[in-house]
């Protein structure tokens, strides 16, 4: 069993967030693209409640090689539908077939995909940026080519909707991993109002439930992929949110 009975559990840890995970494709009988489908869903569903007054401008949703990535790549193509501009920076695509026919379906839709970021696209191009680089299984210092990504996601004004996890952060402790790269400014924000260190995105959408570093987020906080058996959420004594009606995300207060 997860947690002893009558512990509730609000914010899962890594191990929990992985057998939540395993189980739900195994003894709920879920597939990943079910549950990928659902989980991208739900993060284009809160970006269309939150920036539909900027639905004229392209937003660039950067996608990771993970999971995270290809829950990006699904809200990608739900945003399209829902009249937005998605652009998509997709640098390390993987063989997976899974992958591969999101990609297409994106293609088949005339989404764009860009090569790179750049600090001038994001504070001239875009409304914001969909973080969907890692997960709950990073771990560890960010690499090649997600480490200058960050970096310049870290220097840009442009709003950021991270998914499940801000990009950088550690999954548990909270705090990003990630050092800001600015050899032309010694000061702390990069001279552009962002703490050195990582991300600080202006929401975060949690999937399934959220995870332990999501205690130290202080932005507008969503919960989504409303797909959790309430056998599975008793069997974690987790504290669920309060979806209503077909709505696809529930807004998470810290007093939850």
């Amino acid at each position: 069993m997860a947690t002893r009975p009558g512990s509730l559990v609000r914010y899962l840890s890594q191990a929990q967030a992985q057998r939540i995970d395993e189980e739900l494709m195994s003894t709920y009988a879920f597939s990943i693209d079910q549950l990928m489908e659902l989980a991208g869903l739900s993060v284009a569903c809160v970006v269309d409640h939150e920036f539909a007054h900027a639905i004229a401008k392209p937003l660039l949703v950067i996608a990771g090689p993970g999971n995270n990535g290809g829950d990006a790549l699904v809200a990608a193509r739900h945003l399209k539908h829902f009249g937005f501009l998605p652009e998509i920076c997709y640098p390390k695509a993987t063989s997976n077939p899974l992958y591969e026919r999101l990609v297409q379906q994106c293609r088949d839709l005339d989404i764009p995909f860009v090569p790179d970021v750049t600090l001038t696209s994001l504070q001239e191009r875009y409304s914001l940026v969909l973080d969907g680089i890692f997960g709950f299984s990073f771990r560890g210092a960010p690499r090649a080519p997600f480490d200058a990504i960050l970096a310049t996601l870290c220097r840009s004004a442009a709003p950021i909707v991270s998914i499940d996890i801000p990009s950088g952060w550690d999954v548990e402790a909270g705090f990003p991993t990630l050092q800001s790269h600015d050899d032309d400014d010694d000061d702390d924000d990069g001279g552009l109002g962002k703490p050195a260190g990582g991300l600080d995105p202006h929401i975060l959408v949690s999937l399934t439930a959220p995870k332990a570093c999501a205690q130290h987020f202080t932005g507008s906080h969503y919960v989504g992929g409303r797909f959790v058996p309430p056998a599975l959420a008793k069997a974690y004594n987790l504290v669920t949110p309060a979806y209503v009606g077909s709505a696809q995300f529930a807004r998470w207060t810290s007093s939850q």
